[in-house]
Parts: structure tokens; C-alpha cells; sequence
């Protein structure tokens, strides 16, 4: 997967002059083999694509990202020349790589005199708007082109609800369930139930079993050696020998394949719970292939409701249900959430917080277990589930101030699979509620109860998840409620937050005094990056 495939070209000055038609532009995230560009070989057409310092520092990414992104492009691109496409892929260290996409984007037009040039719509909007600027003043023609992936278009929430301040995902994924047919009889739902996420919250017992894990062992020393001598700074850790995501499409369908054959028949019961036993648990793990576009949203719901429909007492409703609800629902509609709100959707800040992180956030070094196990497993793997990211390090980061700025970076930095347009909206919506409500009904907030709930994190950890406050009280509980004290004259217009506001205002004073002191003080001695 290091190697690319000798038709390959890696030489702008060994381009012929008029040879080219068209330029058709591949980002890195748009690997959709199955995409109509390359539905037959056009001799007059060169793909090209780029790794590029552009790409790797805007922010400080995962080691593992950067080379599964690199790893993935490459083994696209030599598929493409094995079926016949003419591709010019310029590596890292390339000296005819400027390390910038308009800047290579230009050279190759140039040398080429190509004035034809094809583009997929990006999914983020930093590159979308540099390519639409471009585009503006560009002397070539340009083509845009759909990217072919998603169920849904870009403006799906204006035209489905009109233009508003907040919209409600359930509303959105009925209309996808109604627009696909999956699991609908007729106009209405299989089960007579739109959702059964009540169903979906269980923890694991002692005796429930931990599936292992389909993991790949790709060779990528290359690359990290690559990466290393380029001086490109990263963050977490890598087994260069045994690289475990997909890098083409192929291993995705086998990952897909392993899902829905071992996984599936557990995902929806388990899909909130945690453990220290295993990073993986019922999850897919298939989101680095999905924002890849190796594999299609059609193609994975498509293969779990044919799995369902073939053994539904193996695989219960609320199972299929709980893992389409995920793919059609929150995917799409996260997307459509970024798209209708960006740009000034990436500076909410809704608390006005403006700590930076706890500095464990980088090397997990920290006495809270449920934190130090879900920070580095997030360092060993570039991947935890949602509710590590949303109950786990999200919770902890709002409670305890982080500007969500900071928050952001460290989300689309440590996960392989995190691309802007599903990270921002996660982060800045569902964890840290900065947008005040535009996606999330409340503040996904908590004590140290729900992390006890769901989860054998507080066992045998240095902090007492029974103890409110006190000696050695579990920090969540401490930081629950003084965030809940800081930020009340914000919350009070949250229906959903009443109760709490209520218990809070019927503490003892006594009882309240301890605890934001107490509070005041775990904030203090925390190190910050």
C-alpha cells in the first residue's frame, strides 16, 4: 500500500503538452471508485492528486490519519492506473509538489494546457470555498460534479423545514426513511416504531461476551518514515508493521462483510456502552471507509437490512433499526447541519468559554480511569466510539471551560475518521452545545453517574463515583454541578434542563459552598496544554 502502481505518473514536466483534455481534481476524502468519472477510461482525461503539507497541518493530526489517508490515496490511484486511467499522483516529497492544491492545480494546467477542469463538490467547506474561489478567476473551464455518496443534498434542511435556527434530527431521518423505503411498510414503519433508541442502552454484564475485533495488518513503514523525515508534527501512536484500517475498497466491503455477519446482531442493545476489555466492542468501525467514500451509505444499509431480513431472530429490530438510524439519520443529517450553518457555525461559542485543553488530553496521563482509557485508546487507535467522544471527553472538556475552538481541533486532529463536516457539527453542537441549541435540544452534560451506568470505568478507579464531593469524590460530579451553577441564568430557558436547575436551587447552601469550592479547586491544579 506504500508503493504506487508503475503507470502512475509522478512528473508535471513529463506531461506532453496537449495531450490532456480535461484535469479531473481527487481530494482525498473522495475515493468512490464506483463514481461515474471513472465508469470508462478517457485517454484525454488525467486525474490528478496531491499530498499535500496543506493537508496535514492546518491542524495536528493523528499519525495514524495522515498515513491512512496517504496509504488510501495511493492504492486508489494505482487501482485506477491497473484499470487504464491516465493519473499523475505527486507524493510528499515530490520536488515538483508546492504543497498547496491551487498551486499544484495551476502548474499542472499550465504545463498541460488543459482548459477543461472537473471538479467533485468538497465536503468541507474550507476547500470548497478555495476551489469556488478559484474557480471565479480561473482561465480553464470548470465542470462541478456531484461526489455520488451521500443519500441527501447539501440544502436538504432548507428544503425539507425551510430556513430556521434549530432542527431535530428525528424529523430529518423520517424523511430518509420515507425517501429510501428502508425499513418502511408502505408510508409507515417497520414495527410500527420510528425509533427504538429506549431500547438501545444496556450495559455489558460480566458474562456478555466481547467480540474480537476485524483488523488488517498493513505494512506502512514507508510512509511513517516519509511522514517522519518531512518533519510533519502528529500526534498518538502507530505499529507501522501491522497498519489496522482499510485502504481500499475491498477490505472495506470485508469489514462491512464482518459487521453484519459477527457484529450487528449486538450493535443496537450495546451501541452506548463501554469497557475496558475492548476498544472495539459491537461497532462497525466502518467511518474512516464511509468519509473516504471507499464504501457507499446506500450500499451499508442496504447490506445490514438484507442481514436483518435474512435471520430477524438473530438480529432483532431495534438492532437494524439503531445502526440505519445512525447511517441515514445522524450522518446525513449531520452534514446537512454543517452545510446550512457554515461558515460562522465553526466560532459559536454559546458558554464563552476560553480554557485550552487538560494537557492529558495528549499523552492520557490522568487518575480518572474513564478518561485515561478512552484518551488512549483515541491515541493507540485514532478511534472511539460516539459516547466516549460525547459522555467521556466531550462532558469533561465542557465542564471543566475549554474553549470549543480547542475542543474542535482535538477531535479533527486524534480520529481518523474526522473530517470537518462530521466533526464540527459533533463537537460544536452535540459536546459542546457552543451553538446554543441548533442540533442538540440540551447540553449533553453529566455526572459521574451515566459513565458508572454505562460502563466498568469506575471500578477501581483513584476517584469515588458515589462520593457528590468530599475526599477522592469522582471530578464529574464536582464539575456537573458547578457548571450547572456557572451557567444557569443561560440554562433557564432550556425546558429540558428544569429539573436539574430545580435540585440545584433545593441543595443545602452548605452542600453547594463544598462543592463549587471543591470544584474550584480540581479546575485550578489541572494542567493545561
Amino acid at each position: 500500500m506504500n508503493e504506487l502502481h508503475s503507470d502512475c505518473l509522478t512528473s508535471i514536466a513529463d506531461l506532453s503538452t496537449e495531450q490532456f483534455a480535461e484535469v479531473a481534481l481527487v481530494l482525498g476524502d473522495q475515493l468512490n471508485s464506483k463514481h461515474s468519472w471513472f465508469a470508462e477510461v478517457r485517454q484525454h482525461r488525467l486525474f490528478v492528486m496531491f499530498e499535500m503539507r496543506q493537508e496535514t497541518d492546518y491542524c495536528r493530526h493523528h499519525i495514524q490519519k495522515v498515513v491512512g489517508f496517504f496509504a488510501a490515496m495511493r492504492a486508489f490511484a494505482s487501482a485506477l492506473a491497473d484499470k487504464g486511467h491516465k493519473v499523475l499522483y505527486l507524493a510528499l516529497d515530490n520536488k515538483q509538489n508546492q504543497q498547496k492544491l491551487l498551486d499544484n492545480l495551476d502548474a499542472v494546467i499550465k504545463h498541460t494546457q488543459c482548459n477543461q477542469v472537473l471538479l467533485q463538490q468538497p465536503d468541507e467547506y474550507r476547500l470548497d470555498h478555495m476551489l469556488s474561489q478559484w474557480s471565479a478567476t480561473s482561465k480553464a473551464t470548470i465542470d462541478w460534479y456531484d461526489s455520488e455518496h451521500f443519500l441527501t443534498e447539501r440544502d436538504s434542511l432548507t428544503r425539507w423545514f425551510g430556513d430556521k435556527d434549530s432542527y431535530l434530527m428525528e424529523y430529518f431521518y423520517r424523511r430518509v426513511r420515507k425517501q429510501t423505503g428502508y425499513l418502511m411498510n408502505g408510508d409507515q414503519p417497520v414495527g410500527e416504531q420510528w425509533n427504538f433508541d429506549k431500547q438501545n442502552r444496556k450495559s455489558l454484564g460480566t458474562k456478555d461476551p466481547l467480540p474480537e475485533p476485524l483488523l488488517f495488518a498493513h505494512d506502512v513503514t514507508p510512509l511513517v518514515k516519509l511522514i517522519e523525515q518531512q518533519g510533519i508534527g502528529t500526534m498518538g501512536n502507530i505499529e507501522p508493521q501491522r497498519f489496522i484500517w482499510p485502504l481500499h475498497r475491498g477490505e472495506a466491503l470485508e469489514l462491512l462483510d464482518y459487521f453484519v455477519s459477527h457484529l450487528l446482531c449486538h450493535f443496537g442493545d450495546y451501541q452506548d456502552a463501554m469497557h475496558t476489555d475492548s476498544w472495539t466492542l459491537f461497532h462497525a468501525r466502518l467511518s474512516f471507509a464511509l468519509n473516504t467514500k471507499l464504501i457507499a451509505p446506500k450500499e451499508v444499509v442496504e447490506a445490514a437490512i438484507d442481514a436483518w431480513q435474512n435471520d430477524p431472530e438473530r438480529i432483532s429490530l431495534n438492532q437494524i433499526e439503531g445502526f440505519v438510524r445512525q447511517i441515514i439519520g445522524w450522518r446525513e443529517f449531520i452534514r446537512a447541519i454543517y452545510w446550512h450553518f457554515m461558515p460562522a457555525y465553526s466560532s459559536t461559542n454559546f458558554f464563552d468559554l476560553h480554557q485550552p485543553l487538560p494537557s492529558f488530553y495528549w499523552n492520557g496521563e490522568t487518575k480518572m480511569n474513564c478518561l485515561q482509557h478512552s484518551i488512549q485508546q483515541s491515541l493507540d487507535h485514532a478511534y472511539a466510539h460516539h459516547i466516549q467522544r460525547l459522555m467521556v471527553t466531550g462532558n469533561f472538556a465542557l465542564l471543566t471551560g475549554t474553549h470549543p475552538d480547542a475542543v474542535d481541533s482535538w477531535y479533527l486532529g486524534i480520529y481518523i475518521d474526522a473530517i470537518e463536516w462530521v466533526e464540527l457539527p459533533n463537537t460544536r453542537s452535540m459536546s459542546q452545545f457552543a451553538d446554543a441549541g441548533k442540533l442538540a435540544s440540551k447540553p449533553y452534560v453529566s455526572s459521574g453517574s451515566y459513565i458508572n451506568k454505562m460502563s466498568n470505568y469506575c471500578h477501581n478507579c483513584h476517584y469515588d463515583v458515589k462520593r457528590k464531593f468530599g475526599a477522592n469524590a469522582c471530578p464529574f460530579n464536582l464539575l456537573y454541578w458547578n457548571f450547572i451553577d456557572q451557567h444557569f441564568e443561560k440554562l433557564k430557558s432550556n425546558q429540558r434542563m428544569s429539573l436539574i436547575l430545580s435540585q440545584w436551587q433545593q441543595r443545602k447552601p452548605d452542600d453547594k459552598a463544598a462543592i463549587i469550592d471543591q470544584a474550584q479547586a480540581f479546575l485550578e491544579s489541572l494542567p493545561r496544554s
